[in-house]
């Protein structure tokens, strides 16, 4: 009876352990070729800043002059090629980026908008590139990935604010074993900036980060994040999403966001020593921004609301 017992435990383990295999994304890999995409993206970006009447008569700045005013236009090139897995229980493959930054308009009078790296005498560089590439492996529904890579997390996530995007250096974690669960970590220690073409141009020491995503039901998922960037910050993420569809042509969606952000390592010295701030207060940096979104959609139109509110002196989040 016992033998019996243990035979069907067995025989149900094996069976869950079979359907999980062939439910897995890497049970679907059909090779390295098969399954790689290509694609370029273009933008083409004008950029103004005047900030000739605002205190302190500047903004911008040029190989480390003030300036009040800088206007720049560009075009940017993004070329990404994902290939596929191989076939086995571990596939591997490879990720590569290209990136273009080409000048269409500027001068050295209003240079300085971050859509180009400059030369010496301050005038912006008529072009400029860089690239990278990744190295994946995928164990069922578990990817893997070492290089360069673009970053999506909602606390660490990839610059995409000017010509070029930020380019980060390290290794990520994401997966898709349970049903309605996406877990994902990651651990970089340099990022290229958007308009330098050096490694680590962005002076990042490190970043750790974990967190995830969970589909409670069809409509309704929730976030939790955490991430720590040696010497500049910690930071703490949730969210609630709710979407309800109405019928076939109305749906009903809200959206809450928290940021908390604290100070950390030598950015508390940096608040110390910008600030003048006593040892207990060294806190300068530190913020939490809310926000709340409501939405209304009828067929292709979408009706908005929503409010925000940051707590803190900090001007980063």
């Amino acid at each position: 009876m016992r033998v019996m017992k243990w035979s069907m435990i067995a025989l149900a383990v094996s069976a869950g352990t079979t359907q999980f295999a062939m439910a897995s994304a890497q049970d679907d890999a059909k090779g390295l070729v098969e399954d790689s995409t290509f694609s370029i993206n273009t933008r083409a970006l004008y950029f103004s800043r005047d900030t000739r009447n605002e205190p302190g008569n500047g903004y911008s700045f040029v190989n480390g002059k003030r300036k009040s005013r800088a206007e720049e236009t560009g075009l940017g090139f993004n070329a990404l090629f994902h290939s596929g897995f191989t076939t086995g229980t571990i596939g591997v493959g490879f990720d590569a980026i290209g990136l273009l930054g080409v000048k269409l308009d500027s001068g050295k009078g209003r240079a300085g908008t971050g859509l180009f790296p400059n030369d010496a005498d301050g005038r912006a560089q008529d072009d400029y590139s860089k690239g990278g590439g990744a190295i994946k492996f995928r164990l069922s529904d578990t990817v893997l990935k070492i290089g360069d890579q673009y970053t999506t997390a909602p606390v660490f996530a990839s610059d995409d604010s000017r010509l070029l995007p930020e380019l980060p250096q390290g290794i990520s974690i994401t997966s898709n074993e349970i049903k309605g669960l996406k877990l994902e970590a990651g651990h970089f220690t340099a990022s290229t900036a958007q308009a330098q073409t050096y490694h680590d141009s962005l002076g990042l020491k490190e970043t750790n980060y974990v967190g995830g995503v969970y589909a409670f039901t069809p409509e309704l998922t929730g976030s939790l994040y955490y991430a720590k960037t040696e010497d500049y910050w910690r930071k703490y993420y949730a969210n609630v999403n709710w979407t309800h569809a109405i019928d076939k042509d109305q749906s009903l969606a809200f959206d809450f966001n928290i940021y908390d952000t604290k100070s950390d390592g030598a950015a508390l010295q940096r608040a110390e020593k910008d600030f003048r701030l006593p040892l207990d207060q060294q806190t300068k940096l530190d913020n939490r921004a809310y926000s709340l979104q409501g939405a209304y959609t009828y067929g292709a139109h979408t009706f908005t609301l929503a409010y925000q509110k940051v707590n803190g002196d900090g001007d980063y989040g």
